[in-house]
C-alpha cells in the first residue's frame, strides 16, 4: 500500500510585510518635507511683522478706492504708483525710528542719526539716551531695504496692481508670483537672523 506523505504547505509571504514598512518610510518623509516647507512658509508669512505696523492695512484699505473698477486709466495708474511709493517710502523711514522709555514712564520716539537719537518734540524734560545703540548703523539701512523688499513682493501678488503697472503681462506675473514672495521669505528670513532687529520704532513695539 502506497503511503503519501504530505508535503507541508508553503503559504506565501504575507504581501503586508514590506509595503507597510515602504509606506511608513514614505509617509515619514513626506511628512517630513511637509513640515519643513510648513516652517518656510510660516517664516514667510511672518515677515510682514516686520513691516510697520498699519502700512500694509493702508495699502489695502485705499488700494480699492484709487484702482477704481479696474480699467486701469492714465490717473488710476498714476494714482496706484503714488500709493506705492507713500508705503514703501513709509517701510523705509520708519526703520529708521528708535525709542526710549522716560523717568515717567512715557514712551519717547526719535530718528536715529550718527550723532544720536533725535527725538521728535523738541524742549523735553527728560533726558535723551546717549547709549550707541541709538546711533544710525549699518544694520539699519539693511532692515529698511529688507523691509521694501517684503512690501514689494507682498504689493506686486496683487491682480489690482499688476493689471495695471504691467498691463498685458498677466500670465508672466503669474509665474514670477509663485516663487517671488517664497524668495525673499528665505533671503529676509536669513538676514534677519544674521542682523537681528534691536528697533522698537514707530510701529513696533514700545521698549
Amino acid at each position: 500500500m502506497e503511503t503519501t506523505i504530505e508535503q507541508p504547505y508553503s503559504y506565501p509571504c504575507s504581501p503586508r510585510s514590506s509595503p507597510p514598512a515602504m509606506a511608513i518610510t514614505g509617509g515619514r518623509r513626506r511628512r517630513a518635507v511637509a513640515k519643513g516647507m510648513q516652517k518656510t512658509l510660516s517664516k514667510t508669512s511672518m515677515l510682514v511683522n516686520f513691516l510697520p505696523t498699519g502700512t500694509l492695512l493702508t495699502f489695502e484699505l485705499i488700494l480699492p478706492s484709487v484702482s477704481g473698477d479696474g480699467s486701469c486709466s492714465r490717473v488710476s495708474t498714476l494714482m496706484i504708483e503714488c500709493l506705492l511709493g507713500l508705503c514703501a517710502l513709509s517701510c523705509f523711514f520708519f526703520h529708521f525710528t528708535d525709542s526710549f522709555r522716560g523717568p515717567d514712564g512715557k514712551v519717547y520716539y526719535g530718528f536715529v542719526t550718527p550723532n544720536g537719537l533725535a527725538v521728535f518734540k523738541s524742549g523735553l524734560a527728560v533726558e535723551v539716551p546717549k547709549e550707541e545703540r541709538y546711533r544710525l548703523s549699518f544694520v539699519d539701512l539693511v532692515h529698511a531695504l529688507m523691509a521694501v523688499m517684503v512690501f514689494a513682493a507682498i504689493a506686486l501678488s496683487d491682480h489690482r496692481v499688476t493689471n495695471c503697472l504691467l498691463p498685458g503681462h498677466a500670465k508672466e506675473m503669474d509665474e514670477v508670483m509663485e516663487s517671488l514672495p517664497l524668495m525673499v521669505g528665505v533671503i529676509c528670513s536669513g538676514l534677519f537672523l544674521v542682523f537681528p532687529n534691536t528697533r522698537y520704532g514707530i510701529g513696533c513695539m514700545t521698549a
